[in-house]
């Protein structure tokens, strides 16, 4: 179908925010809470990957998984349970329904502070506009709805949020059904009897914690060192006894080589520590990684680009384009739905003239990873800050949690694990290491 025309003249807004995922949403909604007119723009549906395929749909699924998992060892609590299993139907009518409740009220919100419009937005270029009675250079932002119908939007201010998606890897051709992405793989009817899982970050082990209790037969594999390689070390070996303890397979330093299907059934070529294996799987996970989703928003032709596809910003998310913003996950920052929020309210701060606006700490941003147990962390790594501040002047505290009461109930193990300057308390007081001296906790029960 070809595109409509732009009707003559284009609808004037103070900001057009392009995505309405977890950081666009929560930009239009902090600029709009300013007295600020926002357009919000979405192509899909309004929530983005956090809300259908990612964040909240897999932790509804992981709750049962949880649930499954004590249930699985009722014998230990006392509880007499048997035939307990997974219904694929029942499962996903409560992953739904958790999503539908969610986006209905997002929807509202929306809908009371924002004018929404449905489509594909790209950033034109400039245009002279006139908002609050006063006239100035404003940036255009075409959207196209499905049908080929372009509406024209302008204003001085304009913030592309479009998130990301899965990253592919050449040797392995996604087919959505024995080969799948995370965008594919949360709907499924019963778990798979077998899984590979290429890729040992976040996204891997939550999988991984997810289909286990279920009676997957499980394989992780990473190509660097260690499972959640941007996580402190000890993290990573904590969670790796846990999941060896309980079946799951980890091979790291491990390169996948291509993979091949036949009548429902993949076979991954694996080389690990220059060995060949063969691995069997009725379901293959792509998990290397998510990539900004920036083809077609109009940021390449501005010249707001890196190397990889994201937006070069400053520390408050401006671009070298006047009136140009980003959040989210199209920034090289941390790809966590709270990281966006404020990088959002900072962006709609700085737009609406809010005196003092403190750009978003990444360094001391709290991170979860949901698998089982969980690994939360906040500040740098032991091995960052050796190299930031020296090996000498740093120093750790460790605390294994084999008798905390809780873990003990739990059944359950980790660590607290903190880092701090040596001869400072830990976590570091303020005025002594500065931003990334703080605490950090892993492997927690």
């Amino acid at each position: 179908m070809t595109p409509t025309p732009p009707a003559a003249g284009p609808r004037r807004h103070d900001v057009v925010v392009v995505g309405g995922g977890p950081g666009g949403y929560a930009t239009a909604f902090r600029a709009a809470v300013r007295g600020l007119d926002v357009a919000l723009v979405e192509q899909d549906q309004l929530g983005g990957t956090c809300l259908h395929r990612g964040c909240i749909p897999s932790k509804a699924i992981l709750h049962v998984a949880g649930v499954l998992a004590e249930v699985q060892r009722g014998d230990v609590l006392g509880l007499t349970v048997s035939g307990a299993g997974i219904d694929g139907e029942a499962l996903g009518a409560f992953r739904d329904g958790v999503v539908t409740r969610l986006h209905k009220g997002l929807e509202h919100l929306a809908d009371t502070r924002t004018t929404r419009y449905q489509g594909r937005g790209r950033v034109r270029g400039r245009v002279r506009g006139r908002v609050r009675g006063r006239t100035a250079d404003h940036l255009e932002v075409e959207v196209t709805g499905d049908d080929g119908t372009v509406t024209a939007l302008s204003a001085p201010h304009v913030v592309l949020a479009t998130g990301s998606r899965p990253k592919l890897v050449p040797a392995l051709a996604v087919d959505g059904e024995v080969v799948q992405t995370s965008d594919q793989a949360l709907w499924f009817s019963q778990a798979p009897q077998r899984a590979v899982i290429v890729g040992a970050g976040a996204i891997g082990v939550e999988f991984a914690s997810m289909w286990a209790p279920m009676g997957s037969e499980v394989t992780l594999v990473e190509a660097l060192d260690r499972v959640l390689p941007l996580e402190d070390v000890d993290s990573s070996a904590a969670l790796t006894a846990a999941y060896r303890r309980r079946g799951i397979e980890v091979l790291t330093s491990a390169q996948v080589r291509g993979v091949t299907v036949e009548d429902g059934l993949a076979s991954v070529d694996v080389e690990v520590d220059g060995e060949e294996r063969l691995l069997t799987a009725d379901r293959v996970l792509v998990a290397v990684g998510r990539s900004p989703a920036t083809e077609g928003t109009g940021a390449e032709e501005l010249g707001v680009l890196d190397e990889r596809g994201y937006v070069v910003t400053d520390a408050f998310g401006a671009t070298e384009v006047a009136g140009l913003w980003a959040v989210g996950d199209v920034r090289p920052t941390l790809a966590l739905a709270h990281a966006a929020f404020a990088e959002g309210a900072v962006v709609a701060d700085r737009i609406a003239g809010v005196a003092d606006v403190r750009a978003v700490d990444h360094v001391h941003t709290p991170r979860v990873t949901y698998s089982h147990p969980e690994v939360a962390s906040v500040g740098l790594t032991e091995a960052q800050a050796r190299r930031r501040y020296g090996e000498d002047a740093v120093t750790t505290t460790t605390s294994t949690l084999r008798g905390n009461a809780k873990a003990i109930i739990a059944g359950s193990d980790g660590l607290v694990k903190l880092v701090h300057l040596a001869g400072g308390p830990p976590g570091g007081a303020p005025g002594g290491p500065g931003p990334g001296g703080g605490r950090r906790r892993g492997g927690g029960a």
